[in-house]
């Protein structure tokens, strides 16, 4: 490293100190409800690769591959722009005819659930497939085995379902059901890294995994993704789709990395056609750059340290409103350790207050709120019109969507500030 670049650095971290030294005063400070977490390493990685002019995907990115499929304990992963886009990439690979008669096709049917963020469904249509809605429990926020069972029809061809902000679903017993009907099994896991269920890290029961790296998430590269798989079938379709659909798997700047570019028939193309340009997908540009890639590896190495600070966080609102009447409080998975996303709050539909009453109140104390995501999406003005099929009664996703809400627990987040909402609450409730 040379002296000019080692003097940057050093003063990257001295600035970082100066920007990280902030006073928490009550009232006026916002305590918002999700956010990145940096340290001066995360500055120095993202400022390094900046001064390095690592503009595309290069070997920050395929180390960070490396490491995340590491930790996961799986075999691969490919890191995409966004978390959707890595939604959309992991049932798409689902299509590719290589996978011959197992391959979705338009008008097979995915069972997801009603209440959850919409980019966990949006692939379903964009992909001229049906969602089929199923409700959700109140207290954890996820589905049940039993009532995906119950919506399994002969169009079924797969489950996709998210792990409800952070909060595991019974992912093996829906992984045993997955197999049992011949059914994929896609985990949207961008809301849930670092979370267990029986002992095992979510996003590794099924066919498919995604992971997103948005400030908001568990770990960020600032916007980003990733679809992990056990199957390196699948996880050269993903490549494929996120690199323009090209048959080649040459990183950026590379050649002939197959060893005989020049000597491939494929399709009706003439015999020796550059393999760099041939498609074998329809595919899509949702490749990062190795500034995030760089940013994704310092973030990394603090997962397990991010994770901690989440459960303790957690358990701190919990035991401070435990006691509070009104308020249906989260609970985690039966068998599940959740690496949680935020604190989840349903005013229950007797309680002498409103949720919006009780949101109001938080806003107007600087405590930032969010709703459950879209609530009940079949609702919304995009899905109308949309085919899809409603398994059963979605009551309780009628109920999240009128009654619930969640406040922050990610890291960044002190005791002190975790103590003054669970007071703010406490003294809405009192006053009610």
């Amino acid at each position: 490293m040379s002296d000019e670049k080692t003097e940057i650095l050093e003063l990257v971290r001295k600035y970082h100190q100066l920007r990280s030294d902030q006073e928490f005063i009550p009232g006026v400070t916002l305590v918002q409800s999700s956010g990145a977490t940096f340290d001066d390493d995360d500055r120095v990685a993202l400022v390094e690769a900046a001064l390095d002019m690592r503009i595309a995907a290069g070997v920050s990115t395929q180390r960070f591959e490396r490491d995340l499929a590491k930790f996961f304990g799986l075999r691969k992963a490919h890191m995409a722009n966004s978390g959707s886009s890595a939604n959309l990439l992991a049932l798409t690979a689902l299509t590719s005819p290589t996978l011959g008669e197992r391959r979705l096709r338009p008008k097979d049917e995915v069972i997801t659930v009603a209440a959850g963020f919409p980019t966990t469904v949006n692939p379903i249509i964009q992909n001229g497939m049906v969602p089929v809605f199923v409700d959700v429990e109140l207290g954890t926020y996820n589905t049940t085995p039993e009532r995906i069972a119950d919506a399994i029809s002969p169009r079924t061809r797969a489950i996709m379902v998210a792990h409800a902000l952070g909060n595991p679903f019974a992912v093996a017993e829906v992984a045993a059901l997955a197999r049992k009907h011949d059914l994929y099994l896609i985990e949207d896991n961008c809301d849930a890294v670092g979370s267990t269920y029986r002992g095992q890290l979510t996003g590794t029961f099924g066919d498919i995994a995604t992971v997103s790296f948005y400030p908001a998430h568990h770990i960020t590269t600032g916007e980003g993704g990733c679809v992990l798989t056990h199957s390196v079938a699948l996880a050269r379709i993903v490549e494929q789709l996120r690199d323009w659909g090209r048959d080649c798997w040459c990183e950026p700047g590379k050649d002939n990395t197959c060893c005989k570019r020049f000597e491939y028939q494929l399709g009706t193309l003439p015999y020796g056609y550059d393999h760099k340009y041939i498609f074998s997908h329809v595919g899509y540009n949702l490749k990062s750059t190795d500034l995030q890639a760089a940013l994704g590896l310092s973030q990394l190495a603090k997962v397990a340290e991010f994770g901690a600070a989440r459960r303790r966080n957690w358990q701190r609102m919990h035991d401070g409103l435990r006691d509070v009447p009104g308020l249906l409080l989260p609970s985690p998975t039966p068998d599940s350790d959740p690496s949680w996303f935020g604190f989840v709050i349903t005013v229950q539909p007797d309680a002498p207050f409103t949720r919006r009453g009780l949101t109001d109140f938080l806003e107007s104390r600087r405590v930032a709120t969010r709703r459950f995501f879209g609530g009940n999406l079949t609702r919304h003005p995009a899905y109308v019109d949309r085919e899809h099929r409603i398994a059963h009664a979605l009551t309780n996703s009628d109920l999240i969507t009128q009654n619930t809400f969640w406040v922050g627990v990610y890291p960044a987040l002190t005791a002190q500030m975790i103590d003054y909402v669970v007071a703010t609450i406490r003294e809405f409730v009192a006053t009610s």
